[in-house]
């Protein structure tokens, strides 16, 4: 269950960050100016954010099965 576990965490926080990246890249593309610097600082902020969220979950998940005899 551990190496399954790991993967699927990795293989959504790919996911998650690509379609992050590409809504922010596709909204980028139309926005000019100020908005689009913004936007992109928005879409940065997400990315750590998904990360985060993600970390911790693994995190949780794993100090959850070491407690667990």
């Amino acid at each position: 269950m551990g190496r399954s576990m790991v993967a699927s965490r990795a293989l959504l926080t790919w996911f998650e960050l690509m379609v992050v990246g590409i809504v922010g890249g596709t909204v980028g593309s139309v926005l000019g100016g100020p908005l689009r610097y913004l936007l992109y600082l928005a879409v940065a902020l997400a990315s750590v954010g998904v990360l985060f969220y993600n970390v911790d979950a693994h995190v949780t998940a794993r100090l959850d099965a070491a407690g667990d005899p």
